[in-house]
């Protein structure tokens, strides 16, 4: 691409803070170096003409971990681990209510609730043995219990007749969200770049030049919030991609279903909004074709997603689907997120784990603040 005086001039010269990814990580980054650099020129680069990755393709979950993810988290991890991991959950949901506000980003809190198959009966009862040890350790983060037990008021089928309900999560509008960060990083007068891929990052010790596919140019410092496509500029981080397929289906008439739902080890979950039922997951029926950073959707996963929505969810109702996406996640090893300097001017804050609606807004801001 061939750039005119002017382009170069009002987008690429002088540049303080370059922002890799116009997710809510790298929105959060950029709004909040603003925010501490008030003179200073941030530019957010994004590859695709909305945001790629999971950002604007998510099902809109304020959740902080189902009673047996939390649980499996124990067997795995540290008590300390896996509280401060439910912290930082926490704190980042509450980064974001600060920043947008309840109504602007659509906050619903009507609980989120764990569904077991009738076929799960050991895992259930594994997990309400389990409540009172996680309740004693959560209390301390919520004020109260998170985790009550509740009956089956919305009649699905085929699983245990008690759901186990976190009082404290919700669910919001992943559109309104992101709309309403992108207006807000417009009007602190951050550029904002799209269709941009950045290929390499090269840092000489007092700037980074910033190589794209069409241009390149310097850059004071950059941060990098790709998330589930940080391997591209980041290779000696362990990010791996990890792809989740979603269906919703058309409107339902005198839809009755309110809440944030999971079952089969979170693996599935679902949620109501506008009076359809978005439902998305089965990554764990094909984890190594689910492993891409490639958008997609496959048969298997289609299928059963339809057919857990006619047995479980609506069991006798003809429901048909309207839409069907992917989103591109990033995870590891570890459910931490990365957030560290990795050269003299190249900061990252990727491996959101999923959890990108309750980490990204914390995230975004302990980037931004690694430039101290």
């Amino acid at each position: 691409m061939e750039l005119s005086y002017w382009e170069y001039k009002t987008w690429l010269s002088n540049v303080d803070f370059t922002v890799v990814g116009s997710g809510i990580v790298g929105l959060n980054c950029a709004l909040h170096l603003k925010e501490k650099y008030p003179s200073s020129k941030v530019l957010v680069l994004e590859k695709g003409s909305l945001p790629q990755g999971a950002s604007t393709k998510n099902a809109g979950f304020a959740c902080f971990g189902s009673i047996s993810e939390l649980l499996s988290d124990l067997r795995i991890h540290s008590q300390e681990n896996v509280v401060n991991l439910v912290k930082k959950r926490w704190d980042g949901i509450q980064v974001l209510r600060t920043l947008l506000g309840d109504n602007v980003i659509g906050l619903e809190q009507y609980g989120g609730h764990e569904l077991f198959l009738k076929k799960d009966t050991s895992l259930f009862e594994t997990c309400v043995e389990g409540m009172d040890t996680l309740n004693a350790l959560l209390k301390p983060i919520f004020g109260e219990k998170p985790f009550v037990k509740t009956r089956n008021v919305f009649g699905f089928e085929n699983i245990q007749n008690t759901y186990i309900t976190h009082t404290f999560e919700g669910q919001l509008d992943t559109g309104k969200l992101m709309s309403a960060l992108l207006e807000k990083c417009l009007k602190k007068g951050i550029h904002i770049m799209n269709g941009v891929a950045v290929k390499k990052l090269q840092d000489s010790g007092n700037t980074v030049e910033v190589q794209t596919t069409d241009f390149s140019f310097n850059s004071k410092k950059t941060y990098v919030a790709t998330n589930g496509f940080a391997s591209e500029l980041l290779k000696a981080e362990t990010v791996n991609p990890a792809r989740a397929q979603v269906l919703i289906t058309k409107p339902i008439d005198n839809l009755k279903i309110k809440g944030t739902f999971h079952f089969d080890e979170g693996y599935y979950y679902f949620r109501n909004i506008d009076n359809r039922i978005l439902f998305g997951g089965g990554r764990n029926l094909d984890f190594e074709t689910e492993q891409t950073a490639s958008f997609g959707k496959t048969a298997i996963i289609q299928d059963e997603l339809e057919r857990l929505l006619n047995t479980v969810i609506f069991p006798n109702q003809k429901i048909e689907i309207d839409y069907r996406w992917s989103g591109i996640m990033g995870v590891g090893p570890q459910k931490t997120p990365i957030v560290k300097q990795v050269s003299n001017n190249v900061y990252c804050g990727v491996r959101l784990g999923g959890m990108g609606i309750a980490l990204g807004s914390l995230v975004g801001k302990e980037l931004a603040e690694l430039s101290n």
